[in-house]
């Protein structure tokens, strides 16, 4: 017979947070959550050690540039309704011997 304490249980039991011997059995599941209901807490003898996020909320954690930025600074510039016409300028061409 297993026992299983008291403090293990509740962190098992709570939404977002696994012990490590459950988030090593169930490492998908694990990933998928993380994916797609926010970060998995896991602990190590009831204590939370590590977390695991979607790349997503890494990056924006991290601060790495997504490009969302500078699209949303393109879409509210001021300067969005200008039209630039390009005027083509013919380039100068040297003669091919096939």
């Amino acid at each position: 017979m297993t026992r299983i304490r008291e403090s293990a249980a509740k962190v098992t039991n709570t939404p977002g947070q696994w012990s490590l011997q459950d988030a090593k059995a169930r490492f998908s599941e694990v990933v998928r959550k993380a994916k797609t209901e926010g970060p998995q807490q896991i602990t190590v003898h009831g204590r939370e050690e590590v977390v695991v996020i979607s790349v997503e909320e890494y990056r924006r954690a991290k601060g790495q540039p997504t490009g969302e930025v500078l699209v949303r600074m393109l879409q509210n510039s001021p300067l969005r309704d200008i039209t630039i016409e390009r005027v083509r300028t013919p380039a100068r061409t040297r003669p091919v011997k096939l």
